[in-house]
């Protein structure tokens, strides 16, 4: 795997980006960090539209079903393409295991299913820190393994997986469960996009300091203590999937951005992949932040095509 150093110098940052980049840093340096708030303040704000980040786009033909979980009921959002069922993909949502719901990116997920021909169903787990670690990890397990069972209802028995930021490790640390405790691998891609897989942090999270471009490292770390708040566990492959055994994983696509401070994970954790004898890709893009391929920026367009692209070419005609 080779990675061309020019992505990362400044000059390849194209205009759009950077002038984006920079109206996003004014625009959170005007409110309070969200590490000097209370989660369910935040989710309340996202769900009602009134985020920094605007209102949320909701798909009439978007389905919701509940399964049932360790815990109680599990919520699913279910989106459906127009055309042939080729396959299932498990759909992790992110917000660093604290925020997020399964019901907040129809517009991104609607067009994964149109592109790839597969169901998307998104979990909503137990967040933290209501239900800090297991609590989320063990209802996406149950969800991959209720899937198992179902996913021919929804036309097709191809699985696929994946998720962004903390829907990224959340997704690997599904397929490392399902491999070593229930002794299955079903899913033949995996869609790996700005996850976290060292939560003891890793040099580009310790080092990326207060800036803020929607992460930092204080975030980080508030996102970290409310999911995993005894530090002893965050080198626990469980929580930190850089240091499980990672062979026998599906091929992965790997997407972060050169201005993330989850940059180093991308990084270090497909390089693993590789090594462990698991197909990996890795696509870094300049000038990408933590979230960026939800802005309406070209570079945003790539990174999910190639996304798309990757998931519709994993699944068998």
């Amino acid at each position: 795997m080779q990675v061309d150093p020019k992505l990362f110098l400044p000059e390849a940052i194209d205009p759009g980006t950077r002038q984006a980049n920079e109206a996003i840093e004014k625009l959170l340096a005007a409110v309070p960090s969200i590490d000097t708030r209370e989660p369910a303040e935040i989710r309340a704000e996202r769900a009602s539209g009134s985020s920094p980040f605007g209102e949320l786009v909701k798909l009439d033909h978007a389905e919701e079903r509940s399964i049932r979980g360790p815990a109680g009921e599990i919520p699913l959002r279910i989106l459906r393409p127009a055309g042939e069922v080729r396959g299932v993909y498990l759909h992790i949502h992110g917000g660093g295991w604290t925020l997020g719901a399964e019901d907040q990116q129809d517009v991104m997920l609607a067009a994964i299913a149109e592109q790839a021909g597969a169901v998307v169903v998104s979990v909503g787990y137990r967040l933290a820190p209501e239900n800090p670690y297991p609590s989320g990890p063990d209802d996406c397990e149950a969800a991959a393994l209720w899937l198992l069972e179902h996913a021919r209802e929804f036309g097709s028995e191809q699985l696929l997986i994946g998720g962004e930021s903390a829907g990224a490790h959340l997704s690997v640390v599904t397929m490392l469960r399902l491999r070593d405790k229930h002794d299955t691998s079903p899913f033949c891609a995996a869609n790996l996009v700005y996850g976290a897989y060292d939560l003891g942090s890793t040099p580009s999270v310790r080092n990326w300091g207060k800036r803020n471009l929607v992460l930092s490292t204080p975030i980080i770390d508030w996102f970290t203590n409310h999911f995993v708040p005894e530090r002893d566990q965050r080198r626990n492959p469980d929580v930190s999937p850089l240091y499980a055994n990672l062979a026998g994983m599906p091929p992965a696509l790997f997407t972060v951005g050169t201005l993330d401070p989850l940059l180093d994970d991308s990084l270090f954790m497909a390089s693993r992949w590789q090594s462990a004898g698991s197909p990996a890709e890795l696509a870094v893009h300049p000038g990408g932040i933590h979230g960026f391929n939800l802005l309406p920026l070209p570079l945003a367009n790539q990174a999910n095509e190639r996304c798309r692209q990757f998931l519709s070419t994993s699944l068998l005609s």
